[in-house]
C-alpha cells in the first residue's frame, strides 16, 4: 500500500510541477551569448572570491546598460564570472562594454605631446578624443573613489547633456589633489585626462569656479554630448570602476534555430525510443513488459518535475541524458523480471505474487551498485566539465534518480497488482514471467564453457588495445577547440555552398590556416564549420560576410554556433578531463573493493579502461572530434559498462555464497550464461534510444549517441569476456582464504526471508 501512495504522490506533485512551471533552458538551447571572464592580480588587489564578487557587481551595471532582457551574472570558483546574455547573437558590443580590462583612471595633463611622441616608463603618452597626443600625469585617483556617474540634463540647459560623478570618501581626496594640480597648470589649460583600457575616454578643463573650490565630493563633465554620449560616458566611468583587470576566456553564442531544432530531436529521439523499447519489452515479457511501459512513461514526468524543481539548467547535453536514462530505468526492469522468471521456474507452486516479489528484493542489490556507479560519473561531470556540458552531469543525475522511481516504485506497483488478478494467475503464460525463454534455456542445456579460454579472451583484449593506442598515435585525437582553445563558427546557407568554395572564401579573407568542413544542420541541411586559432569578434564577422558575398545575398549566411575558449582555458579543460577519467576509474574501483572484492574491483576496471580505450581509438581511426560532449558519452561509457560487470559479479557473489566449493571457473561461466539474457534484452533497449538520438540529435548529439552505441556493443563483449575472465585469473593467482575469517563474504540477500530465497541452482 505504502508503494501505491509513494507512486501516486511522486506523480501527482511532478505533474503538479510540469503544469506550473517550465525548465530553464540553457543558451545553447534558447539562443544567446555566455561569456566567462577571469579576474587577475593587479598591483594593489589580489584576485579572490572577494574582489571577484566586487567585479561581478560593477559588471551587472554595465550589463544593465545594455539593455538585455533577463541577463545573468554568477561567480563560478573564486576567480570567474559566468555572464549569460540571451537573445544577443553578436558578441561585439557585449565584449566591449563588460570586456573592458583595464582600471578607471584619472590623470592631469601635463602638456600637448608631439605627434610622433610616445610613452616611456618615466612619461604616459595617450591621444585624446581628438587624437591629439597628451603627455599626462602619475594616477591620482582610480576607479575604486567613483561612487556613482549618470547622464544628466544641467539646470537651465536647452539639449546639452553633462556627465555628474559622485565620488565617496576615499575618491574625494584624490579629487581634491588632482584639481589642485591641475589648476596649478595653465599651460596645459588646466585639463584632466579620464583614462580607461589605455584610452582616454574624456579630458576635460577644470573650470575656474572649481579651482577657487579646490575640488568636492562631486563634479559635472560638460561639453558637447548627446543623451548617447554622455550616457556612454557615464556608463564607462561607473562600470569602469573594476577592483581587479577581467579577461575574456570563453565565449559561446548560438543561434535560436540551431536550439528549437535540438529539442525537437531531442523529444523525437525520446518518443520514438520509449515506443521502440516499450514494443520490445511487451514482446519478451508480455503483460509485465506492459505494465513496464506504462511506468516508463511515467519517467518522464517525474524527471521534469525534479528539474523544474530543483531550477536546474536544461543544456543540449543534457537532454541527451534525459533520454540516455531511458535505458537505465529498462534496465532495472529487465534485472527484476529475470529474477521472477527464475524463481517462478523453480517454484511455481508458490505463484506469480512471490516469485516477482522476490526477482525485486533479489535485483535490489545489483540495481543499487549499478546506479551508484553511474551516478559517480554525473557527479565528475558537473565538478569537471565546463560549460553545457555541465547541465548532462545535473539531467543524468536527476535522470537516474527518475528512473529508480520509475522502475522500483511506479513499475512495482502496477506489476504487483497485475500478477495479484485472477486472469493472470489463471494465465501465468500471459503475464511473460512463466517460463525462462528459449535463449535461457539454451543456455543452461548447452551452453559453451568461455571460461575454458580466459587466456584467448584477455590476448584478444590486449591486441584491440594496442590497435587502439596506434589509433591515437598515428593518427592523432582531433581535440576540439574546447581542448585545444581557439574559435568554432558554424555557419547555415540559404543557398547551397560546396565546402571547397567555401574553404577557399575564408583563405582569401585572410584566413589561409582556418579548417573548413560541412556539418550537419537542421532539417537535413549541410552547415559550414569554421576552425581557427584565437581571432578577435570583428574578424568571425568578416569571416561571415565574405561567405554571404560568396553565395550572393547580405542575409545568406546565419550563424549558429560561435565558440570561443582561450588557450589557457583549453588546457586546463584538457587536464580536467584526464583528472575526471582518473576520479572515475579510482572511484569505481573503490567502490566495487568494497561491494566485492579487490580482484574483483581491478578486472571491472580494467575491463572498463579497455571499452574506453577502444572507442578512443575508434574516434582517433575516424577523425572524429573529441571535445566536451566526447568527455560526456566517455564518463557515460564508464558507468554503463561497469553496470553489466556488476551484474555478473553479483551473481558469482551470490553462488559462490551458496556453494563455496564449487570450482570458480564453473560458478563464472554459469553466471554470464544466466545474465545474458539480461545482458541483451537491456543492450537492445538502450540501443534503440541510442539509434534514434543518432538518427535525428543532429550533428551535436549524433557524435554522442555514436560513442555511446559503440561503447555498450563493445562494453557487452567487454563484460563477458574481459572482466570475467580478468576475474577468474586474479581470483586464481590471490584467492581468499574462506577458512581464515578474515574477509567475510557479505550476503546481499540477509534481510530477505527465508520463503523469498530462491531454492535449487539459478
Amino acid at each position: 500500500m505504502w508503494r501505491a501512495i509513494a507512486a501516486f504522490a511522486a506523480i501527482a506533485i511532478c505533474l503538479f510541477l510540469a503544469l506550473t512551471s517550465s525548465a530553464k533552458l540553457g543558451l545553447d538551447l534558447k539562443g544567446g551569448t555566455q561569456i566567462v571572464l577571469e579576474t587577475k592580480d593587479s598591483e594593489r588587489v589580489k584576485a579572490n572570491a572577494e574582489s571577484t564578487d566586487l567585479a561581478l557587481e560593477v559588471l551587472r551595471g554595465r550589463v544593465d546598460a545594455l539593455g538585455v532582457s533577463e541577463p545573468t551574472l554568477a561567480r563560478s570558483g573564486d576567480k570567474r564570472i559566468i555572464v549569460e546574455l540571451p537573445g544577443v547573437q553578436d558578441p561585439r558590443e557585449a565584449a566591449d562594454v563588460i570586456g573592458q580590462t583595464a582600471q578607471l583612471s584619472f590623470h592631469e595633463v601635463q602638456r600637448v605631446a608631439a605627434a610622433d611622441e610616445k610613452s616611456t616608463d618615466e612619461q604616459l603618452i595617450l591621444a585624446d578624443e581628438t587624437g591629439s597626443k597628451l603627455a599626462l600625469g602619475p594616477t591620482l585617483l582610480d576607479g575604486t573613489g567613483v561612487k556613482n556617474a549618470i547622464a544628466a540634463m544641467p539646470e537651465g540647459g536647452l539639449g546639452e547633456w553633462a556627465v555628474n560623478v559622485d565620488f565617496n570618501g576615499k575618491g574625494s581626496a584624490g579629487w581634491k589633489e588632482l584639481v589642485t594640480t591641475a589648476c596649478a597648470n595653465p599651460a596645459a589649460d588646466n585639463r584632466v585626462a579620464i583614462v580607461l583600457d589605455d584610452g582616454v575616454i574624456s579630458s576635460p578643463g577644470i573650470v575656474p569656479q572649481l579651482c577657487q573650490q579646490g575640488g568636492g565630493n562631486q563634479t559635472s563633465i560638460t561639453g558637447s554630448f548627446t543623451q548617447a554620449t554622455a550616457t556612454d560616458l557615464s556608463v564607462l566611468i561607473k562600470g569602469g570602476a573594476l577592483p581587479v583587470p577581467v579577461d575574456i576566456i570563453e565565449q559561446r553564442t548560438v543561434g535560436p534555430t540551431l536550439g528549437e531544432a535540438a529539442i525537437d530531436a531531442s523529444i523525437e529521439a525520446a518518443i520514438i525510443g520509449i515506443i521502440l523499447t516499450g514494443l520490445f519489452i511487451v514482446f519478451v515479457y508480455r503483460m509485465v513488459g506492459f505494465m513496464a511501459t506504462i511506468a516508463l512513461g511515467s519517467y518522464a514526468l517525474i524527471a521534469y518535475g525534479l528539474l523544474v524543481w530543483l531550477g536546474a539548467t536544461l543544456t543540449l547535453p543534457g537532454l541527451a541524458g534525459f533520454v540516455l536514462a531511458i535505458g537505465l530505468a529498462i534496465d532495472a526492469n529487465v534485472l527484476v523480471f529475470e529474477r521472477a522468471r527464475e524463481e517462478y521456474a523453480d517454484r511455481p507452486e508458490a505463484g506469480l505474487a512471490p516469485a516477482l516479489n522476490t526477482g525485486f528484493n533479489k535485483a535490489w542489490s545489483a540495481i543499487i551498485d549499478s546506479n551508484v556507479t553511474t551516478l559517480l560519473a554525473a557527479v565528475l561531470l558537473f565538478f569537471l566539465a565546463s560549460g553545457p556540458v555541465k547541465g548532462f552531469g545535473v539531467t543524468l543525475s536527476i535522470g537516474v534518480i527518475a528512473s529508480m522511481v520509475s522502475a522500483l516504485i511506479v513499475a512495482r506497483v502496477l506489476t504487483e497488482w497485475l500478477v495479484r488478478q485472477s486472469f493472470a494467475r489463471n494465465r501465468p503464460g500471459l503475464t511473460g514471467l512463466a517460463g525462462t525463454g528459449r535463449i535461457r534455456r539454451w543456455l543452461s542445456e548447452n551452453g559453451p564453457n568461455l571460461m575454458r579460454r580466459s587466456g584467448l579472451w584477455i590476448a584478444i583484449t590486449a591486441v584491440v588495445g594496442v590497435v587502439s593506442v596506434g589509433g591515437v598515435v598515428l593518427r592523432g585525437l582531433n581535440l576540439g577547440v574546447e581542448f585545444t582553445g581557439g574559435r568554432l563558427l558554424e555557419f547555415s546557407t540559404s543557398q547551397s555552398l560546396d565546402v571547397a568554395d567555401a574553404r577557399e572564401v575564408v583563405s582569401d579573407a585572410g584566413f589561409p590556416t582556418a579548417v573548413v568542413q560541412a556539418s550537419s544542420g537542421s532539417d537535413g541541411a549541410e552547415n559550414i564549420t569554421v576552425r581557427l586559432d584565437q581571432i578577435t569578434n570583428d574578424e568571425a564577422v568578416e569571416i561571415q560576410d565574405a561567405l554571404s558575398a560568396s553565395v550572393g545575398a547580405a542575409d545568406s549566411v546565419e550563424k549558429e554556433r560561435d565558440e570561443l575558449i582561450g588557450p589557457s582555458l583549453g588546457k586546463e579543460l584538457r587536464d580536467k578531463a584526464i583528472i575526471a577519467f582518473a576520479i572515475a576509474v579510482a572511484a569505481q574501483m573503490m567502490y566495487l573493493a568494497w561491494r566485492f572484492r579487490w580482484t574483483y574491483a581491478a578486472a571491472a576496471v580494467l575491463s572498463m579502461s579497455s571499452v574506453v580505450l577502444t572507442v578512443v581509438g575508434i574516434f582517433a581511426w575516424w577523425g572524429k572530434p573529441i571535445d566536451g560532449v566526447f568527455l560526456a558519452a566517455i564518463l557515460s561509457i564508464i558507468g554503463l559498462a561497469v553496470n553489466d560487470t556488476i551484474v555478473v559479479f553479483d551473481r558469482i557473489r551470490e553462488h559462490r555464497a551458496e556453494d563455496r566449493k564449487r570450482p570458480l571457473r564453473e560458478v563464472v561461466n554459469e553466471a554470464i550464461l544466466q545474465t545474458i539474457p539480461r545482458t541483451i534484452n537491456t543492450g537492445l533497449g538502450a540501443m534503440f534510444i541510442l539509434a534514434a538520438l543518432a538518427v535525428l540529435g543532429g550533428a551535436s548529439l549524433t557524435d554522442f549517441a555514436l560513442a555511446l552505441l559503440i561503447g555498450l556493443s563493445i562494453g557487452i563483449l567487454s563484460t563477458i569476456f574481459t572482466a570475467s575472465a580478468l576475474a577468474v585469473v586474479f581470483e586464481e593467482r590471490w584467492p581468499v582464504n574462506l577458512d581464515s575469517g578474515s574477509k567475510k563474504v557479505v550476503d546481499p540477500y540477509a534481510n530477505i526471508s527465508a520463503s523469498g530465497r530462491e531454492s535449487g541452482t539459478l
